[in-house]
């Protein structure tokens, strides 16, 4: 093999593996029961406990979020991609709320995998992020897929009440809101 045909392969296998370069992974699966069954801490802030339509102190799971579709986003405080798209992604956040057809239908969530809560609030201060985020210290959320956690991912999910969680949409790295949204809104429409 010549040392342009190795540098080629080097490059291209360094490309792949960089979070944020992927944007949709049809390999990836994300087994919906392991989502369902994945215990968070409760909001400590009234207004995110508000927001996601919960009762109660202690833990909460995906199906108690009361809304039709949960958009999760999986970050880590050390991933630079995340870093850079934490404004897209409170632009997200944003347009959500102003579009009266999302309002209260879409909620927006965080979790900072292999991040502590200090880490996490951290990451929320620095970049003033609007929507609920959750530490996974013990990588919880990786039982739930069916290859390593690459960030950010963002996974679409519709389940509330207890009907049966369906991930309808999954994406990997970067993302335009608008974009995004219209491929969540497609999928959420499949059965």
């Amino acid at each position: 093999m010549s040392i342009l045909n190795c540098f080629f392969a080097l490059a291209a296998a360094f490309f792949v593996a960089i979070p944020g370069f992927a944007t949709a992974s049809d390999a990836l699966t994300v087994d919906a029961g392991a989502l369902a069954n994945l215990r968070l801490s409760m909001p400590d802030s009234a207004a995110s406990k508000n927001y996601l339509g919960l009762k109660g102190a202690d833990t909460f799971t995906m199906p108690q979020i009361k809304a039709d579709t949960v958009i999760i986003e999986i970050f880590s405080m050390y991933c630079p991609i995340c870093q850079a798209e934490a404004p897209v992604v409170n632009e997200l956040h944003q347009l959500i709320e102003k579009t009266p057809s999302l309002k209260g239908k879409v909620k927006l969530i965080g979790i900072g995998t292999g991040n502590s809560a200090f880490e996490v609030e951290v990451f929320r201060k620095k970049y003033n992020i609007l929507f609920p985020l959750f530490p996974d210290e013990k990588f919880a959320i990786q039982k739930a897929l069916s290859e390593p956690i690459r960030t950010p991912t963002f996974i679409a999910i519709k389940g509330y009440g207890g009907k049966g969680l369906k991930v309808k949409h999954v994406h990997i790295g970067r993302m335009t809101p608008k974009q995004f949204l219209k491929e969540v809104t497609a999928a959420s429409r499949r059965k």
